[in-house]
């Protein structure tokens, strides 16, 4: 019985352990990015991006590695034309929503 009863709490501690965090961080990171981004990104799986010039988020790592995205975000958006905001995200911040852009990258042209 004793046997039992420790198998069952080391599976019931294992299971717990192995449980992913990761969607969490990809909800944070979807919401981030439709707060701050669905003004001219399309952000999700599907759809057009509001602004023209703005590529959908799904499709970023066409052009870019995600990850490198991370001191950028960080650090503080820059990019070469005047309408694209300057943001700074906190390292939280900037997980979650690497985490949600490297969710939803497609490489459907």
């Amino acid at each position: 019985m004793r046997k039992l009863v420790l198998l069952a709490a080391l599976l019931g501690a294992a299971s717990c352990a192995a449980t992913p965090r990761a969607p969490d961080a990809i909800s944070r990171g979807q919401a981030i990015a439709e707060t701050n981004c669905a003004a001219c990104h399309a952000v999700g799986l599907t759809g057009r991006s509001p602004a023209p010039e703005a590529p959908p988020f799904r499709t970023l790592s066409r052009n870019y590695r995600v990850e490198s995205l991370e001191e950028a975000l960080a650090e503080g958006i820059s990019v070469g034309h005047p309408a694209m905001p300057n943001f700074e995200f906190e390292p939280r911040e900037v997980n979650a929503l690497v985490a949600y852009l490297r969710s939803i990258q497609t490489t459907d042209r």
